[in-house]
């Protein structure tokens, strides 16, 4: 069954004979103009570049913004007696002088992995597990990082910050005798500027919509499809009643966060038929399955609803970010719509949908920075993102990247009014204020094939809700 968050739906209605009086008018499926932002297509793939180009892109880039708050906020402040002045640059910081620098936050951590040790695993016997976490009480370090050089920076304000590496600050303090930075405030760009959501667009009554979706890990398997069949026949209005049916039809657009692929089974084995592999590679044993079962979801999809699929973690696509559009060779029948009905994105993906901005990835970017911090609190990192102005900070430290030259694309130079992560454990959302009158709705996708549920957003609102599929009652 399809179940609405907030709302309890008459099942008995779907159990009696149509009311012969009633006149049933079709419905239509309300439409979005949508604008997909080619910002993260990557056309070409040069790997001769250093990484170091980014953050110092990264640096120049978010520094007027950093430099403009820390002098709104510290210019003319004296602290006992003696007034605090701007350094331009780290190594120009003297002793017991208090002032306020700017740079790259740069984390020391011994847990954290590096190229050397992906050099060593190929003499190990096996490689160790991934960590949780990168975190170690009392051993990790907080650099600040310019041009110039590199300090460490201490204080007990930092705690509170929560800081990753690649996030560009400005912050105020002194040096103390053993070299290191003491802050006693700190400041970080805060939300970029934002477009003015335009007004409500309303048909018939009915507003626009869009459903957001992650982690479908389609596997070949006979008796994966009972949810997504449901799903399917919701979004089409199929199934439910009249409320449901009116409501599927105001969603204008399902965007699918990530994973939409599984790990296929492999196909066994027939006795005596057995081949030698070639390569390592042995193609008779290759399960097609995942991918024809995502290609047959869209196909029923699309002559009704327009779709847009970004690549994921499990996806066949690059692993450095930004992932380029999955390989049209993936949906032989599916392809065969348009642009605008069927959109392959990148990952991290924006668009605009009737003046109403998205921004979003498929989930690796809020992964890696909740290993650098301590807590749970995914929500508070993802917010944290848009108010770092960066949607990749620790790209390319320990997130595979692309090493840009003349641009960092992971820098959020316009405030969305829609940021989503695909591939969470579990549905959260809040709407973040900026100072300057920003909103910004910030949602987690919980993966579908743990949990069986949809986000759908109000275009005209902001507002959320989720809708739960489901043959049996969830055990939570």
């Amino acid at each position: 069954m399809a179940s609405s968050s907030g709302s309890e739906h008459v099942i008995n209605s779907l159990l009696r004979a149509p009311d012969l009086e009633r006149i049933y008018s079709p419905l239509e499926r309300v439409q979005t103009d949508h604008v997909a932002d080619p910002r993260f297509i990557v056309k070409e793939r040069s790997y001769q570049q250093q990484f170091s180009d980014m953050y110092f892109l990264r640096l120049a880039k978010l520094k007027p913004a950093v430099e403009e708050a820390a002098m709104e906020a510290w210019d003319d402040t004296e602290i006992s007696g003696e007034k605090v002045l701007h350094v331009d640059r780290v190594l120009d910081v003297r002793q017991g002088e208090m002032c306020w620098i700017l740079g790259t936050v740069y984390m020391d951590m011994p847990l954290k992995p590096n190229i050397l040790d992906d050099i060593t695993k190929d003499h190990w016997v096996a490689a160790p597990p991934p960590r949780e976490k990168y975190t170690e009480p009392g051993q990790d370090q907080t650099m600040l990082e310019d041009e110039s050089g590199r300090l460490r920076l201490i204080g007990g304000i930092l705690s509170t910050q929560n800081l990753v590496t690649g996030c560009v600050i400005a912050v105020m303090g002194s040096e103390t005798h053993d070299g290191d930075f003491e802050v006693v405030d700190l400041i970080i760009p805060d939300l970029p500027p934002q477009k003015k959501l335009l007004g409500s667009v309303k048909k018939e009554g009915r507003g626009r919509k869009v459903a957001l979706c992650s982690g479908l890990r389609f596997r070949g398997n006979v008796n994966e499809g009972y949810e997504t069949e449901l799903l399917v026949e919701w979004l089409l209005g199929e199934i439910g009643d009249q409320e449901e049916q009116e409501g599927a039809a105001s969603i204008a657009h399902l965007i699918l966060a990530g994973n939409s692929l599984g790990v296929p089974l492999a196909i066994p084995i027939v006795a005596g038929e057995e081949k030698t592999k070639k390569y390592g590679y042995d193609a008779s044993t290759y399960n097609a399955s995942p991918a024809l079962a995502l290609d047959n979801f869209l196909s029923q999809l699309l002559p009704s609803l327009p779709v847009t699929i970004m690549p994921g973690e499990a996806d066949p696509a690059n692993v450095s970010l930004p992932q380029q559009p999955l390989h049209p060779a993936i949906f032989p029948t599916a392809k065969q719509y348009g642009p605008g009905t069927f959109d392959r994105g990148t990952n991290p993906w924006t668009a605009e949908m009737d003046g109403v901005t998205f921004l979003g990835t498929s989930g690796q970017t809020l992964d890696d920075v909740y290993k650098y911090v301590e807590g749970d609190d995914r929500l508070g990192m993802a917010e944290r993102l848009l108010r770092w102005r960066l949607v990749a900070p620790t790209a390319p430290d320990t997130l595979w990247s692309y090493p840009f030259h003349d641009k960092d694309q992971f820098v959020i130079e316009e405030c969305p009014h829609v940021f989503f992560v695909g591939n969470q454990p579990e549905y959260k959302t809040s709407l973040l204020e900026g100072g300057d009158g920003q909103q910004v709705r910030v949602i987690l996708i919980p993966k579908f094939s743990e949990t069986g549920q949809i986000v759908i957003v109000d275009l005209d609102t902001l507002d959320v809700e989720t809708v739960m599929f489901s043959l049996r009652e969830r055990k939570e």
